[in-house]
């Protein structure tokens, strides 16, 4: 059996890949491993999203919780920053979500988060994955007084909802925004939040039925919110993913707005207050590099991460930056919570519309997105990482970047899973650099194929 866990916990088709064992088994070895040094009953928080296949894998969940002693306290269907902030709030020992994101319906995940609410480190899940597949350690077997137990908490939805709107000043009222909960764990802490501070809210894809969750909707497809944000005359709109750790934004046109264009609104509105430490926001190799143009013309600094919201948030933490994340809209905002959170972000970029006094299509236009195109090679395995060894795919590279003067670029990178080599050029003509990515990928299938 391979690696357990991803990038983002484990995750498979529940059922299928992802069973009740396999469960039980997360279950009993991340309490063990992420509990062993506690004085105390330790305490797991349990949350999940709005899946069919939620309630089965949460009772095995805790039912291996429960195995090794722990108390197993669920929550029932919450975003998963959510999650990450009750870790903390509670003085829980750990947290646990049920979540494939945003996956279709038939998927599920695990992923869990440590008694700081940060994503566990590679050497700890290397540890419970040992555990499950190699029996590396022994578990305790707690009899009588000693089992552990599940017990429920049915404030966790408002002291969610609390702590979002206690992260902006004043209020959101004259504000028309229209949210799209993608059927998931946002449907009800995100009218709730926005209502409450003042905003006129309305609503699409909050009728989870347990196999309907991203279909058509969220932040994967924004068709719907698009249509739906013109139709209302809405100021804003917001989507969010399957267990709103993203949210994109659309503006009052119903044109997108990206991850990208929210941390160049929000950044350039801390940095204007003095709250941007360093004037420094984190983003990842495949930000567009508009973002980069528009850092350089208003003094903003941006660092640069491999692909990924851990890479980004180890970054921020490093270096003590505030602001980081991606395109996708997987935002940070690391002097309020410890991952992405969508609902949070929403605000934000809610507040700073209404205090600017302008219209959402203006503060976005701050940046301009360049074209970019993604094509693949086919490359032999062994080979994918050898691309810039190679002095014809190398200098043919380096043309190219030259030849654009600032104003594009040509990003190359093997895929972590298959055997592909990816290239992203952009470039302010979507025509030439099409053409030129073909090439490119010809040359480097001829190369390395």
């Amino acid at each position: 059996m391979g690696r357990l866990f991803g990038t983002d916990g484990v995750r498979g088709v529940a059922n299928l890949e992802l069973t009740a064992d396999l469960a039980y088994k997360l279950g009993q070895a991340g309490a063990y491993v992420l509990t062993a040094e506690t004085k105390h009953v330790p305490k797991i928080l349990v949350g999940m999203d709005t899946r069919i296949s939620g309630d089965m894998l949460e009772s095995a969940l805790v039912a291996g919780i429960c195995s090794v002693g722990a108390e197993a306290i669920c929550l029932g269907v919450l975003p998963t920053p959510a999650i990450a902030f009750l870790t903390r709030f509670y003085n829980a020992d750990a947290g646990v979500v049920i979540s494939a994101s945003h996956n279709p319906a038939e998927f599920n995940g695990i992923k869990f988060f440590n008694n700081m609410g940060y994503k566990l480190p590679d050497a700890i899940e290397d540890r419970i994955e040992a555990i499950i597949l190699d029996q590396a350690e022994e578990l305790p077997k707690p009899t009588g007084k000693d089992l552990g137990f599940k017990s429920e908490r049915d404030t966790a939805k408002d002291d969610y909802v609390n702590f979002v709107k206690g992260t902006v000043e004043g209020d959101l009222k004259g504000l028309k925004i229209a949210i799209d909960c993608a059927n998931g764990a946002s449907y009800e802490v995100a009218p709730v939040a926005l209502f409450d501070l003042g905003a006129e809210v309305s609503v699409i894809s909050n009728e989870p039925d347990g196999i309907n969750i991203n279909k058509g909707c969220g932040s994967t497809h924004l068709g719907e919110l698009q249509k739906f944000v013109v139709e209302t005359g809405a100021d804003l709109g917001l989507a969010f993913d399957g267990d709103a750790d993203r949210v994109l934004a659309v503006d009052e046109k119903g044109n997108p707005i990206d991850g990208d264009q929210i941390m160049a609104i929000i950044g350039l509105e801390l940095k204007k207050k003095g709250k941007l430490n360093h004037d420094t926001i984190v983003a990842t190799v495949m930000s567009n590099l508009g973002f980069d143009i528009m850092a350089k013309k208003e003094g903003l600094k941006i660092e640069k991460t491999k692909v990924g919201d851990r890479y980004v948030l180890e970054e921020m933490l490093n270096k003590n930056y505030v602001l980081g994340g991606e395109q996708s809209g997987h935002i940070i905002f690391l002097q309020h919570n410890t991952t992405g959170d969508g609902l949070l972000t929403g605000v934000q970029l809610a507040k700073v519309l209404k205090d600017s006094g302008k219209k959402m299509s203006e503060l976005a236009s701050i940046m301009q997105i360049l074209p970019q195109v993604l094509k693949n090679a086919k490359v032999s395995n062994a080979k994918k990482h050898c691309y810039m060894e190679d002095e014809v795919i190398a200098s043919m590279c380096k043309e190219l970047e030259d030849e654009f003067h600032g104003e594009g670029r040509v990003l190359i990178r093997p895929s972590g899973t298959e055997p592909l080599v990816r290239v992203m050029i952009e470039g302010k003509d979507q025509d030439y650099i099409t053409k030129r990515a073909v090439e490119l990928v010809k040359v480097i299938e001829e190369r390395l194929g």
